[in-house]
């Protein structure tokens, strides 16, 4: 009696999203570090004139991920909006099985450049199937969509938080187990297939999964006038209850502003931080990438518990202060990092650091109409969109030129611009604060 009622709470589970998260995500974790090995490993015997052979190498990196990445950031765009549109006239699973497919032939044509020894550039092809699929601006939308549709309106907040603390979880045990996993062969194919094959296993699991078990919850009449457009889920923590009746366009200029910088900051030291650590002095191998990977993660996790706690008893304009001052002293010892431990220490600076952009989110949310929130949280993710079309060819060019010199200036660059960013935060804090005097006078 008790193992098919066992059989039947397992396929109870499986036919939910959260699996999906799981293994999407660990198969992701694995597939970054092996992208990050690989393009290494092939950009050892490049050398141009003028430069020494670890100029040409740090030079081949970059270059290769500003164009992989401006790729993975362009041309998703219109994939992902005609997916979330799908999905509005009730095509839920379309925004998560067409992204997965193109995780999984992207995963795959990485195993293939490795077996057969093509060049790089075809993972150039791959970013491009991987952004026409619509990528991860159509995948997590869909997935926080499914996530509130499976749960009441009181539990809708803490489901979505459920499946963010679960994505963080799993990215740090795929971090830890990536560069091990990239060190073993597979007979004479050498390093990384074990790795690119498990990732794209995973991959093939989760699409399967969500084509024939994951369950599609429909909405409650009662729930009805409630938004759940996928559009609207671009906020992962935003509540669309009790909005104003206007829009405080000040405030959302000034958001927006400071969304544009901390993400410029953000994304553009990120970015170079994969190539800084294979560089000397550091110089890392497979398994401490992994391991740098999974500080990544961490960082999510404690800044899941920063909200969880801060909201408590802090506003959501301080707890954006707290996180970026995070991040700009983290970035700002990763500017004269000379060792692996002094890594960690600027990482570990930087544990609130995520922090930031759901609450600005949250904050915007709150300064228009519940009925246009999805627009404007639309118009967010486009600046968004446009800070990455500048961050990353700039941090890059920036990171080329330096590197002789002072190859951190990109973390300082970095940290100063979320020190600006911080201005226009502070004005939306003290503009609330006049608000909510003025409110109370008038009360009283």
């Amino acid at each position: 009696m008790a193992t098919p009622s066992l059989c039947q709470a397992a396929f109870a589970v499986f036919r939910q999203i959260e699996p999906i998260v799981v293994l999407e995500q660990l198969g992701s974790t694995l597939f970054d570090t092996a992208l990050q090995m690989v393009v290494r490993d092939r950009s050892v015997n490049i050398t141009d004139p003028g430069y020494s052979s670890e100029e040409s190498q740090q030079r081949a990196i970059t270059n290769f991920y500003m164009t992989y990445n401006l790729i993975i950031k362009l041309i998703p765009i219109i994939p992902a909006l005609v997916l979330a549109r799908l999905s509005d006239r009730g095509w839920r699973k379309v925004p998560i099985v067409v992204p997965l497919s193109g995780y999984l032939l992207s995963r795959l044509i990485l195993l293939l450049v490795v077996i057969f020894g093509l060049p790089l550039k075809v993972m150039f092809a791959a970013a491009v199937v991987f952004g026409l699929s619509g990528g991860f601006s159509a995948y997590w939308p869909g997935v926080m969509t499914l996530a509130s549709l499976g749960s009441t309106a009181a539990d809708r907040t803490k489901v979505m938080m459920r499946v963010e603390l679960l994505y963080g979880l799993t990215g740090l045990v795929g971090s830890l187990v990536s560069g091990h996993l990239f060190l073993l062969y597979s007979s004479s194919l050498g390093n990384g297939t074990i790795l690119l094959s498990v990732s794209t296993l995973l991959h093939l699991l989760c699409l399967i999964f969500s084509i024939v078990l994951l369950q599609v919850k429909r909405v409650n009449s009662e729930d009805s006038e409630e938004s759940y457009h996928l559009l609207s889920h671009a906020s992962r923590y935003t509540r669309l209850i009790g909005g104003p009746t206007g829009i405080n366009m000040v405030n959302v200029v000034l958001l927006f502003a400071a969304a544009f910088l901390y993400d410029f900051a953000v994304g553009g030291a990120i970015d170079i931080l994969g190539s800084f650590v294979l560089k000397s002095p550091l110089s890392w191998t497979a398994t401490q990438v992994g391991y740098g990977n999974m500080a990544g993660c961490m960082i999510f996790l404690t800044s899941f518990i920063g909200i969880t706690v801060f909201r408590k008893c802090i506003s959501e304009e301080t707890m954006i202060l707290i996180g970026m001052l995070s991040f700009a002293l983290g970035i700002y010892v990763m500017s004269f990092v000379t060792t692996t431990s002094l890594f960690y220490i600027a990482r570990l600076l930087n544990l609130f650091a995520l922090i930031p952009m759901p609450t600005i989110r949250s904050l915007i949310s709150q300064q228009v109409p519940a009925s246009l929130c999805g627009t404007f949280l639309t118009l967010l993710q486009m600046t968004l969109k446009v800070a990455g079309i500048v961050y990353i060819p700039a941090f890059t060019k920036i990171y080329q030129s330096s590197l002789n010199w002072f190859p951190g200036l990109v973390f300082l660059i970095s940290s100063i611009v979320t020190v600006i960013a911080m201005i226009p935060v502070s004005v939306v804090g003290c503009r609330s604060a006049q608000k909510q005097l003025y409110v109370r006078i008038q009360g009283d």
